[in-house]
């Protein structure tokens, strides 16, 4: 039976200077604690669903074939691809959360919440729309970052496991849905850099 542990974060947000949109999460999983990234539960649909919505091929984890030769990726090779995919088209991603007591990985156990200092992220980038990724990360928004950056998040369907009424493919149509961005003939998806 798990137990209520403090837990700091302890990893960076990912952006640059030219995102323009922002992904939240709640809070890192076990399993994304242990990688020190985000979504690194195998389970957890959010790499999937965003390579899906951006056009571009899933980031390998750690482990599986990269590069013509196909070699296992690193975690480190993971990372940065995943980081690269974001980057590239104009989307930044951090949680909410900073640092709470909670139980594994439940969001439903968080509580003693400290608030992320996501001006980190607000004041260095043009960021023009935030979406949580799922309803938890929306109301923890909404009560703690929604008035101190002036944007509202639209809350997405959760890509965690525990989601499981939602599948990969109707996940991705939401997502594509909600990330939709259009500039100029044609459109683009979210952050292309056209």
């Amino acid at each position: 039976m798990a137990v209520y542990q403090h837990i700091e974060h302890g990893f960076e947000p990912v952006f640059d200077a030219r995102a323009r949109i922002l992904i939240v999460g709640s809070f890192p999983s076990v399993l994304s604690r242990a990688n020190s990234f985000y979504y690194g539960n195998p389970q957890n649909r959010f790499w999937r669903v965003i390579a899906a919505v951006v056009g571009e091929p899933v980031p390998p984890r750690e482990g599986e074939p990269q590069g013509p030769k196909g070699t296992p990726s690193t975690l480190a090779e993971s990372i940065g691809a995943k980081r690269r995919l974001l980057i590239e088209h104009g989307i930044a991603l951090w949680d909410v959360i900073e640092s709470c007591d909670i139980k594994g990985s439940s969001d439903a156990s968080i509580k003693n919440v400290v608030p992320a200092r996501i001006e980190r992220i607000t004041r260095a980038a043009p960021i023009e729309r935030v979406f949580a990724n799922g309803a938890t990360a929306g109301r923890l928004w909404h009560r703690y970052l929604e008035g101190r950056t002036g944007l509202a998040a639209e809350v997405l369907p959760s890509t965690s496991p525990a989601n499981a009424s939602w599948s990969t493919e109707r996940l991705v149509e939401r997502w594509t849905a909600a990330l939709a961005v259009s500039d100029g003939p044609g459109g683009a998806r979210p952050g292309c850099r056209r």
